[in-house]
């Protein structure tokens, strides 16, 4: 998707090269790992040019191998990567995961990330122009966490002014990230307050704000016109101003729950790029995300635009059966691994 014309959306954020454990277990224990790109707006930007989007990703790597590979395999997904640039005297960023889920006690992840290259994104080092320059601009609050500089860039690219694209904000809060919880939640709730399209995680919204329910965190995020919140498997709520919808979450036989979040925030840009209705838009994020959980790593295979929409159409009845496996994505098997029942 490079070239000279417009991209739908821009994403900006850090990518790191992710290394995968070869089996579970204590990261003390594994002997071995795979390398893999991971990053939530990079994911974002691949999902979506994988689905068939003009998508521009801005961000800063290192002058090192692990940058070339970045570049490189996010440019493979048809990415735009001409906003990329190399830094002489930072590094990339690099980080180890064990192989089980995020909530588990037992997971670790080790980030070498202090000082990288992303760190230094600033409204100095990222021109304006090449941030705006899509529909949307989807930003996340894992790069506010990265640097005073990067917190001072987000917030003044959701400042709301004239001509601005419509402006999309993954909540993402990661706890590790930040000096203290009270910093977290005031930036983060600022920047969510600047943009026009907001997910978070409902639990997300109970570590952060202590609330439990939809309404309630749409009661302390009045601002955005369209709010998200997902709630795993049982679903996802979005509010507009005058309207609200939940639509429930196929069931999934997960194989990772690594990269659902930035898979599901994808396909409800996809939707709402085609002007697709809400619940619809809703439908999009929960197969994209089940593409991401039925597979390993953070990129998890983004199925077809004609499979999407089959899917997306169903009745309400059918929709409540639907069962989605690992394999399911890939046209030639779609009929035996998609099933309503």
């Amino acid at each position: 998707m490079t070239g000279t014309r417009a991209p739908d959306v821009v994403c900006l954020g850090e990518s790191m090269v992710a290394f995968l454990p070869s089996r579970p277990g204590r990261l003390a224990d594994v002997p071995s790992f795979t390398r893999a790109v991971g990053g939530a707006e990079s994911n974002v930007a691949c999902a979506l040019a994988a689905a068939g989007h003009r998508v521009r990703w801005v961000s800063r790597v290192g002058a090192d191998g692990f940058g070339d590979h970045l570049v490189a395999a996010v440019a493979a997904y048809g990415v735009d990567v001409s906003a990329v640039r190399r830094d002489p005297h930072r590094p990339t960023g690099v980080y180890f995961r064990t192989a089980t889920d995020r909530a588990d006690a037992a997971h670790e992840v080790v980030y070498h990330r202090a000082g990288s290259a992303a760190s230094a994104m600033s409204v100095r080092t990222v021109p304006y122009q090449e941030t705006t320059a899509g529909r949307v601009l989807h930003l996340s609050g894992i790069t506010a966490a990265l640097s005073p500089e990067c917190r001072t860039l987000l917030t003044t690219l959701t400042s709301r002014r004239p001509g601005r694209p419509l402006i999309s904000f993954d909540i993402n809060h990661r706890r590790p990230l930040w000096p203290d919880p009270a910093t977290a939640r005031h930036t983060l709730l600022r920047l969510a307050r600047g943009a026009d399209l907001v997910f978070v995680g409902e639990d997300e919204a109970a570590e952060l704000l202590a609330l439990h329910d939809p309404a309630a965190v749409r009661e302390a995020l009045p601002e955005p016109a369209v709010l998200v919140v997902k709630r795993g498997a049982k679903g996802a709520t979005a509010f507009t101003r005058d309207a609200r919808v939940s639509v429930s979450a196929p069931r999934v036989d997960v194989v990772s729950y690594a990269g659902a979040g930035d898979a599901f925030a994808a396909g409800f840009l996809a939707a709402t790029l085609r002007g697709l209705p809400l619940g619809e838009r809703l439908r999009y994020g929960h197969l994209l995300a089940a593409g991401a959980l039925t597979a390993a790593g953070d990129l998890g295979p983004v199925p077809g635009g004609a499979l999407v929409g089959r899917l997306a159409a169903l009745d309400e009845a059918d929709w409540g059966r639907l069962r989605l496996g690992p394999g399911w994505t890939e046209a030639g098997r779609a009929d035996e691994e998609v099933r309503t029942r």
